[in-house]
């Protein structure tokens, strides 16, 4: 197997690396946040940007470290002439060296390749965060900046964890280190006081649009639409799209509109659809798309919104039904809460898949009853 054939922990099935991006749509403010850091002289050693995923946060890290590493023969210039924007060419000798990963001021950690089990790792080890110190150690190969990207800390092991902690703890001069992290609650909280924080922001239907279209997906659908099922997520409908995601939630929408009679030979062909070693990314897409219209039925009978956008046709009625007050929330809420106990303990175990989703079925219609 050729390095290229090797799958990218960083990199969504299907689209573009993060590097290989060079426009970046919805995220203005987490970018002049960084270039008034950067002009006034007074950069942060850490920075973590944070945000859900598949809305720019890693093509956010790679635009700012082209920036950086092209401005570092720039140094000696007065301070007054301030950058206005983040754009590199993609001709520029940075651009191309960080395309082909060859840039020597520039590391990236990521989870690696195991070549006997022949799938990427689950975490990021300790070995890579010392390769990230050993980098650090080194001098910049033109006296600039050296980055370094993480993406993402989140699948940082504890002992990787407590080894970057030291770093962040007493940072080599000149040194810039970006986190990308989906769920920054979940690291360790001295790891986080150590960072300053870029937020980046779910995108808006028009951003959502232009990005994917940059991505190389266009959308047959209306771009608010699935924006609404992929709050506002790139890598979200990449998934919806690659795995025909929109025509599932319009059958589950018609199925659960039946509730609490749903049709069961509807319900038995939406289960045997997932079975099979070639249907897991079916089975992944229809629990996940089940368990989100669970949590939007819940949050409709919380909130009783009067401007419900709705993601597929009848949606809204059917909330409107099954979730008409706050003791309907409940219910549902907690539905979510034992599908996911009862989904994860079916991984352990290895249950069939189409079981798995026939059960799941039934445990709705047997909670739209009462």
């Amino acid at each position: 197997m050729s390095d290229a054939d090797i799958q990218q922990a960083d990199q969504l099935q299907g689209a573009k690396h993060p590097r290989h991006t060079h426009k970046l749509f919805g995220q203005d403010e987490a970018q002049s946040d960084f270039l008034t850091a950067y002009n006034s002289n007074r950069m942060h050693h850490a920075w973590m940007i944070t945000g859900p995923k598949g809305i720019g946060k890693a093509t956010l890290a790679w635009r700012i470290a082209r920036f950086v590493l092209s401005k570092s023969l720039d140094d000696t210039l007065p301070q007054t002439l301030h950058s206005k924007t983040l754009e590199v060419s993609e001709n520029h000798p940075i651009s191309r060296r960080i395309g082909a990963l060859g840039e020597p001021n520039l590391y990236l950690v990521r989870r690696t390749w195991d070549d006997k089990t022949k799938k990427i790792k689950q975490n990021i080890s300790v070995n890579e965060i010392r390769k990230l110190k050993s980098f650090f150690n080194m001098s910049a190969a033109d006296g600039g900046w050296r980055v370094a990207i993480i993406d993402s800390a989140d699948e940082m092991n504890s002992a990787a964890a407590n080894a970057l902690l030291k770093i962040l703890e007493e940072p080599p001069e000149k040194v810039l280190l970006f986190l990308i992290s989906h769920q920054p609650l979940r690291l360790l909280p001295t790891i986080r006081s150590r960072c300053r924080s870029l937020r980046c922001k779910t995108l808006m239907p028009d951003h959502l649009s232009s990005a994917l279209d940059q991505s190389g997906f266009k959308l047959n659908i209306k771009a608010a639409e699935i924006s609404i099922l992929a709050d506002g997520s790139v890598g979200t409908s990449i998934e919806l799209i690659s795995n025909d995601g929109m025509n599932l939630y319009n059958s589950i929408i018609q199925m659960v509109g039946q509730a609490p009679q749903m049709d069961r030979q509807a319900m038995q062909l939406m289960a045997d659809a997932c079975s099979g070693r070639n249907a897991v990314e079916k089975y992944n897409m229809t629990l996940q798309l089940f368990l989100g219209f669970i949590a939007r039925l819940a949050k409709f009978g919380a909130l009783q919104p009067k401007d419900f956008q709705e993601a597929s046709p009848g949606e809204a009625l059917t909330m409107s039904r099954l979730a008409p007050n706050t003791q309907a929330a409940r219910k549902w809420a907690n539905l979510v809460q034992e599908i996911t106990d009862r989904t994860t303990h079916a991984r352990s175990v290895n249950l069939d898949p189409s079981s798995v989703i026939l059960d799941m079925l039934l445990k709705f219609e047997e909670t739209a009853q009462y």
